[in-house]
């Protein structure tokens, strides 16, 4: 053999391109809106504007402009996630108490377990079982006229649930008692099973992780409720809003009622 010499390896495939200035303003402007990583709005952009940017562009966009960081854990394999929830809005609803590494308040809400909507909610001085009782109201008072809540999930906090007995052997709590006399049944997570109230405190994560972006609570919630798409809210055909799924997921006969109100309603107003 005369040329000894070896062959250059050539890289196969299609050059990469870079994205345009528009579909990087386009990231940019979703991000902004949304506050969520590469994975999600590259969905969210092709369900959005019909738009297919790869989500590993849409990172090294994130990343230049300082809005992501390198994550090793985030390369590995993700698992399939198995969604436990409530078929219909208002079956059942999460309360737990939190202290906000925000600013120092006892934070507590009620979170719908079927659509993921903050239903009612604020930041307290004090983490009481009036204010648990008042929240709850909250919820019964505005969706009086569609449905009542059916049951409540809580862990065992002094806010909820009487841990001693008093000296006739009763260990009701006003909370407790409370939801008896509306007929709210009363579930009670398994002591050291956080799982099972653990919608709630994935949404504390999302708290302390972006209420420091919005002047107040009640503006964070109404980002959270009806401008954040929700992941595990997602079909294979659109995506929503926990705002959404919350009016999505009621009974079809709530709907029907909802629909009927609202008619006589702009009767009455027209005459």
């Amino acid at each position: 053999m005369k040329n000894r010499k070896l062959l250059p390896i050539k890289k196969f495939g299609r050059k990469s391109q870079d994205l345009d200035g528009e579909s990087v303003d386009l990231i940019l402007e979703i991000h902004k809106k949304q506050r969520l990583g590469a994975r999600r709005l590259e969905k969210i952009i092709e369900f959005e504007h019909d738009i297919h940017i790869p989500h590993n562009k849409i990172h090294k966009v994130l990343l230049e402009h300082g809005l992501a960081n390198e994550s090793k854990n985030k390369k590995k394999r993700r698992k399939a996630w198995i969604r436990y929830e409530r078929e219909l809005s208002l079956t059942a609803v999460h309360l737990d108490w939190h202290t906000s590494k925000i600013n120092g308040k006892e934070l507590c809400v009620v979170l719908d377990d079927s659509s993921r909507c903050i239903l009612a909610g604020n930041e307290f001085d004090a983490a009481t079982a009036e204010n648990s009782i008042n929240l709850v109201q909250e919820v019964l008072d505005r969706f009086r006229e569609i449905r009542k809540i059916e049951q409540v999930i809580t862990d065992h906090g002094s806010q909820f649930f009487a841990n001693k007995t008093d000296k006739n052997g009763e260990s009701n709590s006003r909370f407790s008692l409370f939801l008896e006399e509306n007929n709210i049944k009363h579930i009670k997570a398994r002591v050291k099973h956080p799982q099972t109230n653990g919608k709630i405190e994935k949404w504390y994560d999302t708290y302390e992780k972006y209420r420091f972006q919005f002047e107040n609570f009640d503006k964070f919630v109404n980002w959270y409720n009806t401008v954040r798409y929700h992941e595990s809210l997602d079909t294979d055909h659109y995506l929503m809003t926990p705002d959404e799924a919350f009016w999505t997921r009621l009974p079809e006969e709530c709907k029907l009622n909802m629909f009927l109100e609202r008619m006589e309603s702009e009767l009455n107003a027209g005459k």
